[in-house]
């Protein structure tokens, strides 16, 4: 399958979604949450592209019902996992108003280093595509141990675009492109619209968050956009708070802002 910048005919995207945009003051984003689910319903119901969600937010959500301490990774687990049906519910709840079933996968990195687990889910990914339903993909928290975890779901998601064939991830956060610097330090910083290599030095800076649920950061961003375009996949990275670029550019086709991270051919 050929990649570009351009969704290609063939049309299969992955949407990755990240924590600080689906929870807010310590509870569920809904309104965020609905404004992407219509973003998807568009994608899919008009556009005819298949859409895979990879959602954030299950320690967020179970935080919401049990204030456990989340530096304890078992009690971070035990969020996930009274959280991880919370955010499905209001999912399933959301994208059945536009007629979208909705399925749910978990992952741990370990699944893909497996070739009959991986050849599983691949036929599995294939069957809920080709009957129109949305798979959501988050990392199974509960089973996995430290070295088992993705540690993010911006590594995850590459991972996810790349094993089940996909024509470009895009990436829904708090962060809404690629600078030459901070923007949070420097005014001057300028967004890079477009991206063909990332530097090794930019790869190895320090790793942080943004949002007290959140494991990412750009750095992650980074790492998933050079896994991708390294075996030929484009990835978007653009503001999940205001979707307007991500209507423009993945309903429409126009790049007015947020980053392209081009496919090395």
């Amino acid at each position: 399958m050929e990649h570009s910048g351009v969704l290609p005919a063939k049309k299969r995207l992955v949407i990755k979604v990240g924590t600080a945009v689906l929870t807010q003051d310590g509870q569920l984003a809904i309104e965020r949450m609905g404004n992407l689910v219509d973003l998807i319903a568009k994608l899919k119901n008009e556009k005819k592209i298949e859409v895979i969600l990879v959602s954030s937010g299950a320690v967020g959500a179970g935080y919401t019902s049990l204030k456990l301490d989340k530096k304890i990774i078992a009690n971070k687990q035990a969020l996930a996992a009274i959280g991880q049906p919370l955010l499905l519910k209001h999912y399933k709840k959301r994208f059945i108003e536009h007629g979208i079933i909705c399925a749910q996968m978990l992952f741990i990195a370990d699944d893909f280093d497996s070739r009959k687990r991986t050849k599983n889910a691949q036929n599995v990914m294939e069957i809920l595509l080709e009957n129109n339903i949305l798979p959501i993909i988050n990392e199974n928290d509960v089973i996995a141990n430290y070295e088992l975890l993705f540690g993010d779901n911006d590594q995850l998601a590459a991972h996810v675009a790349y094993y089940f064939n996909a024509d470009m991830l895009a990436i829904l956060s708090d962060i809404d492109g690629f600078y030459n610097k901070n923007p949070r330090e420097f005014n001057d910083a300028i967004l890079q619209k477009e991206v063909f290599e990332i530097e090794q030095s930019s790869l190895e800076m320090k790793h942080s968050a943004n949002s007290e649920f959140a494991t990412g950061g750009i750095v992650t961003k980074l790492k998933a956009a050079d896994f991708l375009m390294k075996n030929g996949i484009p990835m978007y990275l653009t503001s999940g708070f205001d979707l307007t670029n991500a209507y423009d550019y993945l309903v429409d086709g126009n790049h007015n802002s947020g980053t392209i991270f081009q496919a090395k051919k």
